[in-house]
């Protein structure tokens, strides 16, 4: 029997959910930017990543509504680059990448909502910009999945792995 789409997730959300600008949270601020792998360090074409933050004063707020729309047919342009929104949605690219646009949260960390082929559940995560007392409560080679590396002023590299030897670490809400 083949799975439904109750028993698999995706890529079965390839269409629309992904937006144009959906991974500009704020501007003027910082570039996160990854590949997501699976098991076997292969990136994964189809994944989906929302990422929810504080602004740079620690509200949780955001600006819904941001999404601008075009006036005849009504698609998606985009954001409206100007307000803060709290919220991104990004879809990989054919070789696994994406890039979010943000600002340095005062909390020190991105939460991160996995989606990709082959999971039947969503995964958490965290991508942190600093240290942090949650960190250092991991061993040293668990702490370092969480840790996005500064590639240059304002460029920060975030890789998650699914599985295997370089696992990023997941957390549970349940």
């Amino acid at each position: 029997m083949n799975p439904t789409p109750s028993q698999t997730v995706g890529p079965f959300y390839g269409y629309a959910l992904p937006f144009p600008g959906g991974g500009d949270i704020a501007t003027g601020g910082i570039a996160v930017h990854g590949y997501v792998y699976d098991g076997a360090g292969d990136p994964v074409p189809d994944a989906l990543l929302e990422f929810w933050q504080a602004d740079e004063h620690g509200s949780l707020a955001g600006a819904p509504g941001t999404l601008r729309r075009d006036p005849t047919n009504g698609a998606v342009l985009g954001r409206d680059g100007v307000r803060f929104t709290g919220f991104g949605r990004v879809a990989t690219d054919l070789d696994g990448h994406w890039t979010l646009r943000t600002v340095v949260p005062p909390n020190g960390y991105i939460s991160v909502c996995v989606f990709a082929r082959g999971l039947l559940h969503h995964l958490f995560t965290r991508i942190y910009l600093g240290q942090d007392a949650f960190l250092d409560s991991l061993p040293p080679e668990r702490r370092q999945t969480l840790v996005a590396v500064e590639e240059r002023e304002g460029v920060y590299r975030f890789d998650i792995h699914l599985q295997g030897e370089k696992e990023t670490v997941f957390l549970d809400f349940g």
